[in-house]
């Protein structure tokens, strides 16, 4: 049976996953394993088309070790040129092949400003699908990629909106370019605590990120967004994986 990202007694440590290949996604999930990862993120849009099948997938996910597994499949890198409803199918796809958690993003079916459509006929789409990947024993995280520091307001409106949709998890990436915009995420992640009926996963990117991926799940926050290493597949956003294995041992998570 697979594992759930929902009710959790603690934070997941998820090891995101961005390459090209069946191997190298098949090495950095075992070495992330090893070193431990308590859940495995595989971003399918960084996955070249060929390997993006039924019978590598399962390979693929099986070196995981019934770790929880969530999923993306956004519209650049190596989806770039794909329809929204081609993104979909293949989620379903990974979700067939042992993921439990699809990453549907907020503006799916209609692209709009901060990954979040407003459009009715959109919406309903959505919604079906989400309903598709539960009947199916999945589960559903709804993201919006704002990248641009926001108000609380307007976090708790998207957070809420995606809520509304169904989604099983909220996730929203805003900004923080400055140290008062850092505080003001750490006050939000508390204010989504407390507004939410559903696990959220909010961050940042920019200059003054890092704090708030690294104390994120002591406020609220279901998981760790994590690399085991830097390279040329990764980026110095999130932590390393042993950072945050420290640090959750610090703050008895």
């Amino acid at each position: 049976m697979k594992k759930s990202f929902l009710n959790a007694n603690t934070p997941f440590i998820t090891e995101m996953v961005q390459v090209k290949t069946d191997k190298a996604a098949e090495y950095k999930i075992q070495n992330a394993v090893a070193d431990g990862a308590t859940a495995i993120g595989l971003q399918i849009n960084f996955l070249e088309r060929q390997y993006r099948t039924e019978e590598i997938l399962t390979t693929v996910f099986e070196k995981a070790e019934n770790k929880p597994i969530y999923i993306t499949n956004y519209r650049d890198k190596e989806s770039q040129g794909m329809t929204d409803s081609e993104l979909m199918e293949q989620l379903l796809l990974g979700l067939k092949c042992g993921a439990t958690l699809v990453d549907v993003m907020g503006d799916t079916f209609d692209p709009s400003p901060e990954e979040l459509t407003t459009d009715e006929k959109a919406i309903a789409k959505q919604m079906q699908f989400i309903d598709e990947v539960h009947k199916r024993g999945g589960e559903v995280l709804m993201s919006s990629h704002i990248k641009e520091f926001r108000s609380p307001e307007r976090v708790l409106e998207v957070a809420l909106e995606q809520q509304r949709r169904g989604t099983d998890i909220v996730k929203i990436v805003t900004g923080a370019e400055t140290q008062e915009e850092e505080l003001v995420n750490l006050e939000i992640c508390n204010l989504l605590k407390k507004e939410l009926k559903v696990p959220f996963l909010f961050l940042s990117g920019g200059k003054y990120s890092y704090l708030h991926r690294t104390v994120g799940p002591a406020l609220g926050t279901c998981m760790w967004l994590c690399f085991r290493e830097y390279d040329d597949t990764t980026y110095a956003g999130p932590p390393l994986l042993s950072n945050v294995l420290k640090i959750k041992q610090g703050l008895k998570l």
